[in-house]
């Protein structure tokens, strides 16, 4: 190290400053006690476009310039409408303009708790103030610029964080973000990462701002629009409490993790309305203005009440233009982000009300990993029940994490593999919802024994051959869990064999020789078992029609007759 300057502050003697209007005794209580050595610098920034140019602020209000790496000092000690003597709390050179810095001025200290906000154009000689927007009350802490566009800045407040896309023209709040102050902000260039830090209540991060480079007055001039996401990783999250949440980590000391997957922002510049919305924003409006409100007709009424809910729909293809997953997201105005989970479709069946929470052993359905490679995405809306493309199609890239010894040469073949499993997981599933369908609907018939007079003994024994064949079926499927429930050793079942195949689809191994055998015998048992199961709900229609003839109380799945 070598010093480049001399003192740069004022050289002030704090004992000789009035304090409360006056200047107290060496023996004051408390003198000088809890207060930082005064006269010292505090900010001090480089420019990252001119080797040399170094910018320093001071705790007594001067900004010492030097354009020779420190050889000479120019200090400039006022500041249009900011008062003298005022805390340099922060400095930015500008990474796009030779000329350009930014200043942050804190005078909070003697009761002064504007926010000062200033930029240059000419290494220094003038500035002007940039508060348009930024709250009257609240001193500003810090400023950052992206450091690819020109123009987007970022300001830390006592009472929050702001942005500016107009070089500070005017500002705009950081939603989602507590009222805090923030002391320090950090751009993470490289994953376009804005860090915020706080006083006392930990540090946040922005991900991915690359969205707010676009203007909101250019974004407005389209209904919508589809950010370009960034490069995703391929990996499976490690939960390795293996029981799901914090645990005995503690809230306090973890905050939650990027959302796993691609990350897919778009805006919206109008929210997606239902009829039914927009006359009640028609008749709000006549109501303000002491109007009135037309009763609507029945017809509008009725298709109110039968139209569907909008919904937007983003849309993932791979090279080869294929749809490989469809992504829900938010349908309000502004700015919106959802993630990809990077699995194709889950084989499993459509389940209308699925459980509020599930075991810690349990995870929700999923479909094979996504390959390496380059997707497209698109955005797209439903609205009154007609599909409209809004913005896109936009490249996403995905890529492998490079670990891992045994990974599969192919990943393509290996892909292949897994959507066969996929395939046959979901005719097993349909199998297995089959038969719980064909069980609910024996149990029926059996609960109408006894209501129905004319039943022959016939009738009943048929019904009991119908719940036999359909537990050998299970059993098949499932496996047999009288012994199993009694520890004892069982054949492999189709589902146990499928299950199996599933655990491959976390893993980037290439297939292996008895993944294929497992395939090819859970394809052959598969076959088998829809035989007979179609042979069996062809039995159970049959003696549903029996039923129907006696005159036996209407059961689930029996249909109707026609009259």
């Amino acid at each position: 190290w070598r010093a480049v300057s001399p003192d740069l502050s004022r050289d002030i003697d704090r004992n000789k400053l009035e304090v409360m209007g006056r200047v107290w005794s060496v023996d004051a209580i408390a003198k000088n006690a809890s207060t930082s050595i005064y006269g010292g610098l505090v900010a001090l920034a480089e420019s990252p476009r001119v080797e040399g140019l170094l910018y320093a602020g001071t705790d007594d209000g001067l900004l010492q310039i030097s354009a020779d790496g420190g050889e000479q000092w120019q200090a400039v000690e006022k500041f249009a409408n900011v008062p003298t003597m005022s805390y340099i709390a922060d400095i930015a050179a500008s990474a796009h303009a030779d000329g350009v810095v930014y200043l942050v001025v804190d005078n909070h200290k003697r009761g002064d708790y504007k926010p000062y906000v200033l930029r240059s154009a000419d290494r220094g000689r003038s500035w002007k103030l940039i508060t348009s927007g930024l709250p009257a009350r609240g001193q500003a802490h810090t400023i950052v610029e992206d450091p690819g566009q020109a123009g987007l800045l970022f300001v830390g407040t006592e009472f929050g964080a702001f942005f500016s896309q107009d070089d500070g023209a005017s500002w705009h709040p950081l939603q989602g973000l507590p009222t805090i102050a923030v002391r320090d902000l950090e751009i993470q260039a490289r994953e376009h990462d804005l860090v915020i830090g706080s006083f006392g209540r930990g540090f946040y991060v922005l991900d991915d701002y690359r969205p707010l480079r676009s203007r909101t007055d250019s974004l407005k001039a389209a209904a919508a629009t589809l950010f370009e996401p960034r490069e995703s990783w391929i990996y499976k999250p490690d939960d390795r409490r293996g029981w799901g949440g914090l645990g005995d980590y503690g809230h306090r000391y973890s905050g939650e993790n990027h959302p796993h997957g691609a990350v897919l922002s778009y805006y919206l510049r109008d929210s997606l309305e239902t009829a039914k919305a927009q006359r009640r924003k028609r008749e709000a409006e006549l109501a303000g203005k002491g109007e009135d409100t037309p009763y609507p007709s029945w017809e509008s009424l009725r298709a109110e009440d039968a139209e569907e809910a909008p919904s937007v729909i983003l849309t993932v293809r791979n090279a080869a233009g294929e749809i490989v997953a469809r992504v829900p997201g938010p349908t309000g105005a502004g700015f919106h982000r959802v993630s990809w989970d990077l699995r194709l479709p889950a084989p499993d069946p459509v389940n209308l009300s699925p459980p509020a929470s599930l075991p810690p052993w349990q995870g929700p359905p999923q479909g094979p990993l996504a390959t390496p490679g380059v997707y497209s995405v698109s955005l797209g809306q439903r609205l009154r029940g007609q599909w409209q493309e809004l913005a896109g199609p936009v490249n996403l890239r995905l890529k492998a994490l490079p670990d891992g010894s045994l990974v599969a040469s192919d990943p393509a073949e290996k892909l292949s593999f897994d959507r066969a499993s996929a395939e046959l997981i979901r005719r097993a599933s349909a199998q297995m919802e089959a038969l719980g369908e064909i069980d609910g609907r024996l149990a029926q018939l059996k609960g109408a024994e006894l209501l129905t007079p004319a039943l022959t003994e016939d009738d009943a024994q048929s019904l009991r051959a119908l719940l036999a064949q359909a537990r050998a079926i299970r059993i098949e499927l499932t496996g047999d869990a009288v012994l199993a429930s009694r520890q004892e050793r069982v054949p492999l079942s189709l589902a146990n064999r499928l299950y199996g195949l599933q655990a491959n689809w976390d893993s980037r191994a290439p297939v292996t020789g008895t993944n294929r055998q497992s395939q090819q015998v859970a394809e052959r048992e598969l076959a088998a078992v829809a035989a007979r199961l179609g042979e069996l709900q062809a039995q159970v229609r049959a003696l549903e029609g029996r039923f129907e003839q006696l005159g036996a109380p209407y059961t689930t799945g029996r249909g109707v007759r026609p009259e």
